[in-house]
C-alpha cells in the first residue's frame, strides 16, 4: 500500500432534517445572544415546513420590533394571533408594537385584550396604564405620537469625524447599553431600560438613540419638562434626523408650545420630505393656529406622498368643511372606502351629507351608524349621532364609545377626596363661548344673576376673544375670570385645583371648542354637564347633568350616566334683557311675498331630515301662495333643497333662503314675519325655538325620547308660549295646517308695535339665576 494512500472512513449516515419546534427553539436561542439574522433564517426555515407555527410567527414579530422595523413586526404578529387569537401575550406584544408606531388607541385595546386573557399578566398592567397616562397627558386625536425606538439603534451613525480608539470604545460600549435598554423595554421593564439609556450617556453623552429612548420614557410619564430636554438634546446630537425633530414637535405641540412645535415640523420635512406623519402633525398644528388653508395645503402635500394615508384623509375632510360640505362628503367617502373601519369615517360622511341636505342613501347609512353604535364600534360622534336617532339609550352608548376613546380618566386625580371649607361655594365655568355664541348669548343673563352672597363665580375661558359686547359683560359677570385659551387641559386642571374649585361646570361637551380632558383630570370634587350639549357625556368623572323634568323625564334616567339635577323651569336660560326691535323692515324686503302663509325654519341644515322634508312639501302643496322660509348656511345645501322641492313637485321658487343679521334684535323682529315655525326633529331647535317663542310665532315640534328632541316641547311646555307638541308626523301635519289655516288673524296682532315692546320671556334672568343657585346649592 502506497505511503500515501489513506484507509477510506464509512461514509456517516445522512442528517436527519431538524423539525419546526427544534428550529424555534435553536432561533430562540440566537435571538438571545444578539444573533438576529440567524435567527431569522432559522425561524423562516421553520415556517416554510410549518407556515402557521406560532411560535415562529411570534418570535419573527419580536425580532423585526427589535430591528425598529415596526410595521414588518405588526404584520408577524398578526398571523400569528390569526393562529391563536386566544393567546394574551400576543396582544400584548401588539400593544407594544402599535404604540412604537403611534397608534395609540389601538395599542391600548390590545393592552385590555390581554388582561381579559389573562388578568395577572403584570407586564399588560403596565403597558394598559403607560398608555392610559400618555393618551391623558396632552395627546391630541389625529395626531401620530413619536415611536419608542428611534429610527436607528446606532449612536455612532452619521458621525464623519475621526475619532481615537478610547472614543470609539466608549461609543462602542454606549450602543451596547441602548441595545440592552431596547430588549428591556420590548420586555415591558421600561425604568430597567432607562437606566440602561442613562449608562449610554455615561459613556456618551452624544448618543442620539440613548436621548430618543428617554425622551420617550419620560412622555409615557407626562414629564413633559424632561421629555422636552431630551428631545432637544437628541436633535442637538444629530440634527439631520427627520425623527429626531419630529418627537421635539409632536410633544412641544401637546404642551401648546405651538411656534416652535411648527419650526420643529419644518425641520423634520427638510430632513426627509417624504415624512408623512410629519406632515399630519404639521396639519393639525396650524389648525390649533387657525390657519386652515395653510392646513388644508399641508395635508395635501403629505397625501401627495401617500394618497390613501387615512390620517390625512380624515384631515383634509375637516379642512374641507369649512368650504363645502359636499367636496368634504366625497373626501369621507373615499376614507371609508380605504379604510372601513377607521374610527367615526362612517359618521363623519353621513354628518357632512346631511349639512348640506343631500340624502342620498340617507336611510341605509343611517340604519348602518345605528347598528354599528349598539355593536360597540367607533361609528359616529354623539352630536351628530343626535341627529340621526332619538333613541336615548343608543345615545348614550355612543357617548360611552366615544368619551372611552377620546377622554379617558387621567390615572392620577388632582382632587383626591380633601373638604374643603369655603365662605361660598366655588363655581368654576369652563367654556369656548363666553362670545356671541348660541350658548354665550343664553347664559349671561344666568350668570350676571348668581347670587354673589352664596357662590364665588369662576369663568375658564377657552376660546379666543370676539370683540362682541358679550366678552365684557362675561368678563364682569365672575368674580374671577381666567383666559386659558393658550394652557393644555394639565394645566388647566392644575390651576382649578389650585383655586379649590367645589363645583366644575363644562359648557361645551363633545361640541367643537371642547375641552372636556380638563375634567378629565378631576380638578374639582364635583364636575357637571350644562347647556351645551344636550346629551349625556357618558364619562366616569362627570357627576351630574342639569336639565329640567321634561328633556330628562325621571322614567328616562338610565339613558344618562350623570345624576339628573332638575331646575324648576325649563334649562335653556334666555338673557332676557335681550327682545325683538320694535321695528324692522316688512316681508318684502326679506324676499317674502306680501300675501301668503310664511313656513318657517331658521334650523341647522344638518337637522332637516328628508322625511321632515316631506312633511313640509305637503304643507306646500296644500296651502297656496305659502311659501317655506328657511336659513342658508351653505351653497350645498341650498342647491341641495331646491332640487328636493323640485322632486316633491313644489315649485323651487317657493323656498326662500335667508342670510345672517348682526344685531340679534334685528334677527328677533324679522322672526314676526313667520306665521308658522316648523321644528326639526330628531334633533329639535333650541336656541332657534327660543328665539322665535320670544318673536310670538307659534311653533310645531315634536318630541322623542333623547334629550336633543325634546328641547322645543320643554320650552312650549313649560313656558307656554304658543305652540303645539305633536305625538308624532301625522300630527305634526295637522296642527301645522291648522296654525296655517288661522295665520292671517294672528299676523296682524303679533306685528303690533305694543304688543311687540311688552313681549317678554316668563322667567326672567334673575330667577334663572335663583334657580342654578338652588340647584347648585344642594350639592355644593
Amino acid at each position: 500500500m502506497s505511503k500515501t494512500a489513506r484507509a477510506r472512513k464509512p461514509a456517516a449516515p445522512a442528517a436527519r432534517p431538524v423539525a419546526a419546534p427544534g428550529l424555534v427553539e435553536q432561533a430562540m436561542q440566537k435571538q438571545a445572544a444578539g444573533e438576529l439574522d440567524t435567527a431569522g433564517a432559522l425561524l423562516r426555515q421553520a415556517l416554510s415546513q410549518e407556515p402557521g407555527n406560532v411560535a415562529a410567527l411570534y418570535t419573527m414579530a419580536s425580532i423585526e420590533s427589535a430591528r425598529g422595523a415596526h410595521e414588518s413586526a405588526l404584520e408577524w404578529i398578526n398571523r400569528a394571533l390569526s393562529g391563536r387569537p386566544d393567546f394574551a401575550q400576543s396582544y400584548l406584544s401588539r400593544s407594544i408594537i402599535l404604540t412604537r408606531l403611534g397608534r395609540l388607541a389601538a395599542a391600548l385595546d390590545d393592552a385590555e385584550r390581554a388582561l381579559a386573557l389573562n388578568g395577572g399578566l403584570q407586564a399588560a398592567e403596565r403597558q394598559r396604564a403607560l398608555l392610559v397616562q400618555a393618551m391623558a397627558g396632552g395627546t391630541v386625536p389625529g395626531v401620530r405620537a413619536p415611536t419608542g425606538r428611534p429610527p436607528d439603534p446606532n449612536p455612532n451613525t452619521a458621525r464623519a469625524a475621526p475619532v481615537s480608539e478610547a472614543v470609539a470604545l466608549a461609543r462602542r460600549q454606549a450602543n451596547a447599553q441602548v441595545a440592552a435598554g431596547m430588549q428591556l423595554q420590548e420586555a415591558g421593564q421600561p425604568d430597567a431600560a432607562a437606566q440602561a439609556f442613562q449608562a449610554a450617556l455615561q459613556l456618551d453623552p452624544e448618543s442620539f438613540s440613548a436621548l430618543y429612548s428617554l425622551g420617550f420614557y419620560y412622555s409615557q410619564r407626562g414629564d413633559a419638562e424632561q421629555t422636552i430636554s431630551y428631545f432637544e438634546r437628541a436633535v442637538k446630537a444629530r440634527p439631520q434626523d427627520a425623527r429626531g425633530w419630529f418627537a421635539l414637535g409632536t410633544v412641544l405641540m401637546g404642551r401648546a408650545l405651538y411656534e416652535a412645535a411648527l419650526e420643529a415640523f419644518d425641520q423634520a420635512i427638510q430632513n426627509d420630505p417624504k415624512y408623512v406623519d410629519a406632515y399630519n402633525n404639521k396639519a393639525v398644528l396650524l389648525t390649533h393656529l387657525r390657519r386652515t388653508k395653510d392646513a388644508l395645503e399641508t395635508a395635501e402635500a403629505g397625501l401627495a406622498i401617500d394618497p390613501d394615508n387615512p390620517e390625512l384623509l380624515e384631515k383634509k375632510g375637516d379642512f374641507l368643511t369649512k368650504a363645502s360640505y359636499q367636496a368634504a362628503a366625497a373626501v369621507f367617502d373615499r376614507l371609508r372606502q380605504i379604510k372601513p373601519d377607521f374610527e367615526y369615517a362612517e359618521g363623519r360622511h353621513a354628518f357632512s351629507r346631511m349639512h348640506c341636505c343631500d340624502w342620498t342613501g340617507y336611510e341605509e347609512n343611517r340604519q348602518r351608524i345605528i347598528e354599528g353604535v349598539r355593536a360597540g364600534r367607533r361609528m359616529c360622534m354623539p352630536l351628530a349621532f343626535m341627529a340621526m336617532s332619538d333613541d336615548a339609550y343608543d345615545a348614550r352608548r355612543c357617548a360611552e364609545i366615544f368619551g372611552a376613546h377620546r377622554f379617558p380618566a387621567a390615572p392620577e386625580p388632582l382632587w383626591r377626596g380633601e373638604r374643603y371649607r369655603h365662605r361660598k361655594t366655588r363655581v368654576a365655568f369652563v367654556s369656548a363661548d363666553f362670545r356671541m355664541h348660541p350658548v354665550g348669548y343664553l347664559l349671561i343673563g344666568m350668570i350676571e344673576s348668581l347670587d354673589r352672597q352664596r357662590f364665588e363665580s369662576i369663568g375658564v375661558s377657552l376660546g379666543v376673544r370676539d370683540g362682541s359686547e358679550l366678552y365684557p359683560r362675561f368678563r364682569n359677570a365672575f368674580d374671577h375670570y381666567l383666559d386659558c385659551h393658550d394652557k393644555t387641559a394639565a394645566e388647566i386642571a392644575r390651576l382649578m385645583r389650585a383655586m379649590e374649585v367645589d363645583i366644575a361646570i363644562d359648557l361645551s361637551g363633545y361640541t367643537a371648542g371642547s375641552r372636556i380632558d380638563i375634567l378629565s383630570h378631576r380638578p374639582a370634587p364635583v364636575q357637571m354637564g350644562y347647556l351645551g350639549f344636550p346629551g349625556t357625556l357618558a364619562l366616569p368623572y362627570v357627576d351630574y347633568i342639569i336639565a329640567d323634568r321634561y328633556t330628562i323625564p325621571e322614567s328616562m334616567q338610565a339613558a344618562y350616566s350623570e345624576k339628573v339635577l332638575y331646575l324648576p323651569h325649563c334649562y335653556l336660560p334666555r338673557d332676557t334683557s335681550v327682545i325683538p326691535a320694535p321695528e324692522g323692515p316688512p316681508r318684502e324686503q326679506w324676499g317674502l311675498p306680501d300675501e301668503g302663509v310664511v313656513f318657517c325654519s331658521f334650523n341647522h341644515d344638518y337637522k332637516i331630515t328628508p322625511t321632515m322634508f316631506d312633511v313640509w312639501a305637503d304643507l306646500l302643496r296644500e296651502t297656496p301662495d305659502s311659501v317655506l322660509w328657511l336659513m342658508k348656511l351653505n351653497e350645498d345645501a341650498e342647491r341641495n333643497l331646491l332640487a328636493a322641492a323640485r322632486a316633491r313637485d313644489v315649485d323651487p321658487k317657493r323656498l326662500v333662503f335667508a342670510t345672517r343679521v348682526p344685531r340679534i334684535e334685528d334677527h328677533l323682529a324679522r322672526l314676526r314675519h313667520a306665521d308658522v315655525y316648523l321644528d326639526t326633529y330628531p334633533y329639535n331647535g333650541h336656541t332657534t325655538t327660543s328665539d322665535v317663542l320670544l318673536s310670538g310665532v307659534d311653533v310645531v315640534t315634536l318630541s322623542g325620547t333623547s334629550f336633543a328632541s325634546r328641547v322645543s316641547g320643554s320650552l312650549l311646555t313649560d313656558f307656554a308660549l304658543g305652540g303645539s307638541v305633536s305625538a308624532d308626523l301625522s300630527q305634526y301635519r295637522h296642527r301645522a295646517m291648522q296654525l296655517a289655516a288661522s295665520a292671517e288673524s294672528r299676523r296682524s296682532e303679533r306685528l303690533e308695535t305694543e304688543n311687540i315692546a311688552a313681549r317678554r320671556w316668563p322667567v326672567d334672568s334673575g330667577q334663572q339665576g335663583e334657580g342654578l343657585g338652588e340647584v347648585l346649592g344642594g350639592v355644593g
